[in-house]
């Protein structure tokens, strides 16, 4: 059922719903996988990583916010619950109990890396059914590339 009428047609909306909602999970993951590591982040260089983290999970949280609203502006239900983030996300497993540095870091380049190159199919499927949610695609590839980047560099 859509309350709100979306101004696509049913063939672009279901493309563009299901790029949104994926990249709803992906950014919900990114946000808890990134707080989780946060929490038990251990090492030398603690206190960069750890800070590091906490902006991860707030650019995960923003985004995964503006994803959602667009979602819900295109009529389309965002879905963030638990079940369905654990279900649908494209991150891996990340250890638990204490992480050293280092593989904290490299925990974060490969979830970066999946949100990241699942974000990149979305931009291409949504660009000829919706250059509006495919803005906001390269929006948040471009920032979460910026992320990865600077995770890289820790462990270079």
């Amino acid at each position: 059922m859509y309350v709100v009428k979306s101004p696509l047609s049913d063939t672009d909306l279901r493309t563009v719903s299901e790029a949104l909602q994926g990249a709803l999970v992906d950014l919900v993951d990114l946000s808890l996988v990134a707080k989780q590591v946060h929490w038990n982040v251990v090492g030398p260089r603690f206190r960069s990583v750890h800070l590091q983290l906490d902006e991860v999970v707030d650019v995960a949280r923003t985004h995964s916010d503006t994803v959602a609203e667009r979602a819900s502006a295109l009529g389309v239900s965002p879905d963030g619950r638990a079940s369905t983030v654990a279900a649908g996300s494209g991150i891996g497993a990340v250890p638990s109990g204490w992480v050293k540095d280092s593989d904290a870091v490299g925990a974060l380049v490969a979830a970066l890396g999946a949100v990241i190159t699942r974000m990149r199919e979305r931009v291409a499927a949504t660009g000829d059914a919706d250059p509006v949610s495919q803005d906001i695609f390269i929006g948040i590839t471009a920032e979460l590339e910026k992320h990865h980047w600077m995770f890289q560099a820790e462990n270079a």
